[in-house]
């Protein structure tokens, strides 16, 4: 907040905690405090979790996720209560198959994904948030080298063909393979960033406390952190 995020993520999945107590307990106390003014990210792997902090969530919140994985009917089934308490969503390139990792893949899902949101769900497109896998490169593995360009490409093709969707993605994630050289990450991300944005990336998981190094960022990108148990 202080620092610049304009979400903020609140995930509570841990093995040692009653989730829906956290999640409903965290919510009414950070709701309550007049200073804390960022919209809220509801984050888990549990959808009960979810659910509980939608129904503490004072004004229009986001959850963080769903996707195909488990199925269209599941899928349908958290989408329309998703949309019953008014948020937007997160909506991951993951299918039956497991997760994306190529541009056809990405924008295959995706557009199956907005597809059943917005004809089946009545889901308004401006609520769609696409996540298409922001993927490691630089491994030593050479199936991992396009994973920038394709997630750049499919974030350009989801624009151009998925009316009013936005995208957004775990910037970090690029550059994992250099954990442990902040130097090397931090400029690997803002080249990142500078092309992503310029095809249209919306969103951002960024570290807020670090905006300098990602100055694009504040002008034409939201960007949120991540706050845990």
């Amino acid at each position: 907040m202080d620092n610049g995020a304009q979400i903020i993520d609140i995930n509570m999945d841990e093995g040692m905690l009653d989730s829906v107590a956290a999640m409903t307990t965290f919510m009414n106390l950070i709701q309550g405090e007049p200073g804390i003014y960022t919209p809220i990210m509801v984050d888990s792997s549990k959808f009960s979790v979810i659910e509980a902090g939608l129904k503490c969530c004072v004004g229009k919140g986001v959850v963080n996720s769903i996707s195909l994985k488990e199925g269209e009917e599941n899928f349908k089934e958290q989408a329309r209560l998703v949309r019953r308490y008014g948020a937007a969503v997160v909506v991951m390139a993951f299918d039956e198959q497991g997760q994306a990792d190529n541009y056809q893949r990405r924008i295959e899902i995706c557009a199956r994904s907005y597809k059943i949101l917005t004809e089946e769900v009545g889901f308004p497109p401006q609520d769609i948030i696409f996540d298409p896998n922001i993927l490691t490169v630089a491994t030593g593995l050479e199936q991992h080298n396009n994973y920038a360009v394709d997630f750049i490409e499919a974030t350009r093709w989801i624009k151009q063909n998925l009316p009013g969707a936005k995208v957004s993605g775990g910037v970090s994630n690029i550059s994992f393979s250099f954990r442990g050289n902040n130097t090397v990450r931090e400029a690997m991300h803002a080249a990142f960033l500078y092309h992503a944005i310029r095809a249209g990336l919306d969103m951002g998981i960024v570290n807020a406390g670090m905006l300098a190094v990602y100055e694009e960022i504040p002008k034409t990108c939201w960007n949120w952190s991540r706050t845990c148990c």
